[in-house]
């Protein structure tokens, strides 16, 4: 008899865990973590995704410009090298206006302009070349800018998306806590939900930084690269204005 009250008993308690189990099993299904959130992570979750749509909408930007800023100015150099050599500074300025997108022809552009509309078109002055290099100056500095439009963005990025998921994760472990102080009971499924939290918004917050960071730092190293060409570009066209200068 008292057996098998025993065993009744212990039926009991078993039917009765499997219910508590299964009460307290969460799903780790995207939309099973996204309803098993708090108000909490879900705003950093969207604080995130938003992070991430401007990430990669930067990325697309800078990735086309520079494509195709490379692209032309490859067309542009060897055209316009021809069109010095031959004299022809009007026909250099039109081979640089029909590459617009070129960083090298927009500082190109601006030299020549400055160049060919000072003074009264005599002899090349010492005037005349000085305010075509501060000319060349100028544009550099703009295309730079240019270039480096939206960069800053994915620095921000970068360097806070970790912090985010990791506010996130305070959070979603909090939480946690405070399900066991209230629940009275330390087992996993108390615990589940504020731990999948702190999972997701970890995960996220790396997801969206991680690119960020590793493109900041490949078209930091376009930009890098763009300045230098320009920089010979206008030392090299500052050197044809000097020979022009002692030719005539």
């Amino acid at each position: 008899m008292i057996l098998a009250q025993l065993s009744h008993l212990a039926a009991h308690q078993a039917a009765l865990g499997m219910y508590l189990f299964q009460e307290q099993t969460v799903g780790f299904s995207p939309m099973d973590l996204w309803h098993n959130m708090g108000a909490a992570a879900k705003t950093v979750v969207a604080i995130l995704f938003i992070m991430s749509i401007w990430s990669l909408a930067v990325i697309i930007d800078r990735a086309l410009y520079f494509s195709a800023a490379r692209k032309q100015s490859r067309e542009f150099a060897p055209r316009v090298a021809g069109a010095l050599k031959e004299g022809k500074l009007d026909e250099a300025v039109k081979v640089a206006d029909r590459n617009k997108k070129s960083h090298l022809a927009e500082v190109v552009t601006a030299g020549l302009q400055e160049f060919r509309n000072f003074g009264s078109g005599g002899a090349i002055t010492e005037e005349q070349i000085e305010s075509s290099k501060r000319a060349l100056e100028r544009s550099e500095a703009i295309v730079h800018a240019k270039l480096k439009r939206g960069l800053g963005g994915l620095a921000t990025i970068g360097s806070t998306a970790p912090f985010i998921g990791l506010f996130g994760t305070v959070v979603g472990i909090l939480n946690a806590f405070q399900q066991i102080a209230t629940q009275k009971t330390s087992g996993i499924g108390a615990v589940a939900g504020g731990i999948s939290e702190a999972l997701v918004t970890t995960a996220f917050g790396l997801l969206v930084a991680i690119p960020a960071v590793m493109t900041f730092n490949y078209f930091t190293g376009k930009v890098e690269a763009f300045d230098v060409e320009m920089d010979n570009s206008s030392s090299e066209l500052i050197d044809y204005f000097i020979k022009q200068s002692h030719r005539r």
